[in-house]
């Protein structure tokens, strides 16, 4: 296991072609998931847990870990399954979200695959909105499925959506203006924080899943305009989503004459110092690290102000 991660770091490549490379693992049962691997730190046999008084239901208790304590939160239970019951045997997927580092409790670690995103499809239609799916796709004929990490998250300790009082007395956007702009991520979870997030601007804000579906609509829309900004001057996309991540997106924006004047912040909890290089690679005007809500609303005021 001590080497099933050794060379993330020479993978950066990857961004910006739509490509990834998923960690497999199983929870109780014979169901694969994936994780991104530019999300995982580490991966570990689990280590001793200490349990601490109120912690929420789903934290099997905290690891501590090169000098880190670190919350584990059981992923089968957080998913609405019974609890991983043989620790000594599990492992824990040490990750960082939102720019915050937790360990994932599951039962097994597979392998690495190395994936094209236009292979990771949406949750099938009915899954609902108490689905815990963001995406699936298919490897070795058995269906792999992809965790909402942020719902969980937010389930076991929901993040502040709401703007500083400092922030929306220093806004310089004309709100009489209504802006019409795009977010996009394939959590639903995280569309809502960001629409809260930028209730002070007093936007227009239409949602797209992912960067297929958000360049779907920004050509439907460029078939009636010569300049889509003049529409939708903004958009704020997620790097990591199904069919076409947001790296793509951006390439496909500043590619087409109708689309390439509209700004592009990537808001995403991916982290790593590759993710400002390929802003400039890919054209994008902003990046912004999940979830702060001044600094998102701070960015949006600012380039739909100039």
């Amino acid at each position: 296991m001590s080497n099933i991660l050794e060379s993330v770091n020479k993978r950066t490549q990857l961004v910006g072609q739509n490509r990834l490379e998923l960690l497999l693992f199983k929870l109780n049962g014979r169901q694969r998931f994936g994780i991104n691997v530019f999300k995982v730190k580490e991966v570990l046999q689990c280590p001793p847990l200490t349990n601490l008084p109120k912690l929420n239901s789903k934290v099997r208790g905290v690891a501590h870990v090169r000098g880190m304590t670190i919350s584990v939160i059981d992923l089968s239970a957080a998913t609405g399954g019974r609890p991983i019951e043989n620790l000594e045997n599990s492992f824990i997927i040490i990750s960082e979200y939102n720019r915050s580092i937790q360990g994932f409790l599951v039962s097994s670690v597979e392998r690495i695959i190395n994936m094209n995103w236009e292979a990771i499809m949406p949750p099938p239609q009915g899954a609902g909105k108490f689905s815990y799916l963001t995406a699936v796709t298919e490897i070795d004929n058995e269906l792999v499925e992809i965790l909402d990490v942020e719902k969980i998250l937010d389930e076991i300790s929901p993040v502040n959506t709401n703007t500083s009082k400092e922030l929306d007395e220093a806004l310089t956007i004309d709100r009489d203006k209504h802006y019409h702009i795009m977010v996009i991520d394939d959590s639903s979870v995280a569309r809502k924080q960001i629409i809260r997030a930028l209730t002070s601007l007093d936007l227009q804000i239409d949602t797209a899943k992912d960067g297929k579906e958000a360049l779907d609509k920004l050509r439907a829309i460029s078939a009636e305009l010569d300049d889509v900004s003049t529409e939708i001057p903004l958009i704020i996309s997620d790097i990591e989503m199904p069919e076409m991540d947001g790296y793509t997106l951006t390439a496909e924006i500043r590619d087409d004459p109708k689309l390439k004047n509209i700004k592009v912040v990537l808001h995403t909890s991916l982290s790593g110092v590759f993710n400002q290089a390929m802003v400039q690679k890919v054209g994008a005007n902003d990046f912004i690290a999940k979830f702060n809500p001044d600094e998102l609303a701070a960015a949006v005021n600012k380039h739909l102000s100039l």
